[in-house]
């Protein structure tokens, strides 16, 4: 399926060591602590720390309207950057995270399933940090990913090219718009190309038209609330020899699949830093019904 190179590069994280607390424990990110604190957490690596100034994940969750004691649906985590925020922000207030991870394909790939089941053992072997996550899936067959009008907020984050690879994007909207209660927000962050261009259908080199992006959400019966410049990189021109995977973090020397190359200079792309991205706030309207059947998706 598309979009599992991008997740099997993402390396699995250690499982922490802590068990499961007993009934009644408090969550270690005390109620009514804020995003800025959950960006700060000393659970988080220091790798994943160095991309906050490309990423700005405490103005972006406030931006897309996350708030404590919410439930929020985030599709596809990979090795879950953000869930290390999200999960202990949310646990802290009693509210709910849904990681929806990738649909086995047949036969699974099996980088991808190694990078699946590390991310789900960790945040298990962990429920006092990051509380009772919720594992389900999305993909070309998977139902529901969440109860339907149960979400506040649903979080595409840098993942619609992939979804336009695999022929999946429409009904990854769709299937939001399902789970998010009336009024709800689709909270989107994505690789954005230059502004005029015609769209590739899929969205080959990482990039996608902003354009298309609210074309693609409003089809699906959202209505956009608001763009924002927060992940703007003026410094990225879109043109790289890999696409966006030549930039940070991922760097690639070679096409996907092939070897590294020893002489390709890096320099230059990694003065230009993580990709341009588009920052996009959607409203479920408050009339709208729900598109999915009103039950709760299969516990993985």
């Amino acid at each position: 399926m598309a979009g599992a190179l991008a997740l099997a590069a993402c390396r699995p994280r250690p499982a922490a060591n802590e068990a499961a607390p007993p009934p009644g424990a408090p969550p270690k990110v005390p109620a009514g602590s804020s995003l800025a604190a959950a960006v700060a957490g000393d659970w988080r690596s220091a790798a994943d720390k160095a991309r906050d100034p490309y990423r700005h994940p405490a103005e972006s969750l406030a931006f897309w309207g996350v708030e404590p004691g919410q439930t929020v649906v985030e599709f596809w985590p990979g090795a879950g950057w953000y869930t290390e925020i999200l999960a202990p922000f949310l646990a802290g207030a009693g509210g709910k995270l849904y990681a929806v991870n990738i649909e086995a394909g047949e036969p699974p790939d099996p980088a991808v399933a190694q990078v699946i089941e590390a991310y789900k053992r960790r945040l298990r072997a962990n429920r006092r940090l990051y509380g009772e996550v919720e594992f389900t899936t999305f993909g070309p067959t998977s139902g529901p990913v969440a109860p339907a009008g149960s979400a506040d907020v649903v979080l595409f984050l840098r993942n619609i090219h992939n979804w336009m690879a695999a022929g999946i994007a429409e009904k990854a909207f769709r299937d939001a718009l399902a789970a998010l209660k009336p009024g709800g927000m689709l909270g989107v962050e994505e690789h954005r190309a230059e502004a005029g261009g015609v769209q590739d259908p899929l969205a080959a080199s990482g990039y996608v038209q902003q354009a298309y992006v609210i074309q693609l959400a409003q089809e699906a019966g959202f209505r956009l609330a608001q763009a924002s410049e927060i992940n703007a990189n003026p410094k990225d021109d879109h043109d790289h020899p890999f696409g966006v995977w030549t930039l940070p973090p991922t760097r690639l020397s070679a096409p996907r699949g092939e070897p590294p190359s020893p002489d390709f200079d890096h320099a230059p792309f990694d003065a230009i830093g993580e990709s341009d991205r588009m920052t996009l706030r959607f409203v479920k309207p408050t009339g709208a019904a729900a598109t999915a059947p009103a039950k709760a998706p299969p516990a993985q």
